[in-house]
């Protein structure tokens, strides 16, 4: 009876950093830059595997693909963010909240299958280098990359639904950098007990299943070429495999931490580092880590920039 008879809430106050007033122009500086290095350098790399056609393999279109997801998350959290740091009021209303948690859930979800896929696509060109051109062709990469897209559209449908049973009748306060299942579940009224098994069933299993998949290809890749023996295809492998799992390690150890460790009721969500990690640090690294240590886009980059510059003569 006093769930019916309260009133029900409508908008809420994400809170975002909480900071000093003197910080609140340097931050703003500070991850508009970001914003515009992150933008600048996805877009970049799309730009760059559309145009040249010897980009239009599996590797490539892999990577032009997180790029966009990169880039589609980034501008759905910074922007809001940076609006919050100069705005009088931080209010956003329970229908912009549903927006974003979907919009936010299906680019985290669809990260995590793009990096399983890319880990696959790795094994097989190091392990399977012959067979490599009728395994991983162009039609199965677009197969696998429709699938990571649905499988993320589903994830977020799912959780998207259950927040629809949710209500807020006492608090409008959430703790949070954008407006996510937890947070939301934390201040509503209604018992929330499924969402938080929800979050824990289906949030767990996608991430348990493409560490999972990660960790057996790269394993795979590194006793392939530990088993040949050169000192230069080593520290190239090493090299390649270590920056791409420090991606990942950056990636998914905040997403565990927030999706998996603390998914129920009692925990505590007002840690914002872990959502920075994979909402607005990782699309910034991801264009440096997969491609500007990688030859074959800084050289087709650079003769996209020449067309240019002899189009504009």
């Amino acid at each position: 009876m006093e769930e019916e008879n309260a009133t029900l809430l409508t908008e809420f106050v994400l809170t975002g950093f909480l900071y000093q007033p003197q910080w609140k122009i340097p931050l703003f500086l500070a991850f508009l830059v970001i914003y515009l290095i992150t933008i600048m350098g996805n877009l970049g790399l799309i730009a760059v595997t559309w145009k040249d056609p010897h980009l239009h393999i599996p590797m490539y279109l892999l990577l032009g693909n997180l790029a966009f997801v990169d880039a589609w998350i980034s501008s759905t959290v910074t922007p809001k963010m940076l609006n919050n740091f100069l705005a009088k009021s931080k209010m956003i209303s329970l229908s912009e909240c549903k927006i974003h948690f979907f919009s936010i859930a299906i680019g985290v979800t669809t990260v995590c299958f793009l990096l399983a896929t890319m880990a696959y696509d790795r094994y097989v060109a190091i392990c399977k280098p012959l067979l490599y051109p009728a395994i991983m062709t162009n039609e199965l990469c677009v197969r696998l990359l429709i699938l990571s897209y649905i499988a993320g559209i589903l994830h977020a449908l799912i959780h998207e639904g259950f927040l629809f049973r949710l209500t807020f009748c006492n608090s409008n306060i959430v703790h949070h950098i954008y407006c996510d299942i937890i947070p939301l579940s934390k201040i509503s009224c209604t018992d929330s007990s499924i969402n938080f098994l929800m979050v824990f069933i289906f949030s767990g299993s996608i991430q348990v299943f493409s560490i999972v998949t990660i960790l057996i290809s790269y394993t795979f890749f590194l006793f392939t070429v530990l088993e040949k023996k050169s000192d230069k295809g080593v520290r190239k492998a090493f090299s390649t495999c270590g920056a791409h799992l420090f991606s990942v390690c950056l990636y998914y150890g905040p997403l565990l931490l927030m999706y998996v460790g603390p998914a129920s009721p009692q925990a505590d969500g007002q840690n914002m580092m872990e959502p920075l990690f994979y909402t607005v640090i990782i699309p910034l690294l991801n264009p440096i880590i997969y491609s500007l240590r990688n030859k074959q886009v800084i050289v087709s980059f650079i003769k996209m920039l020449k067309r240019n510059v002899k189009v504009s003569y």
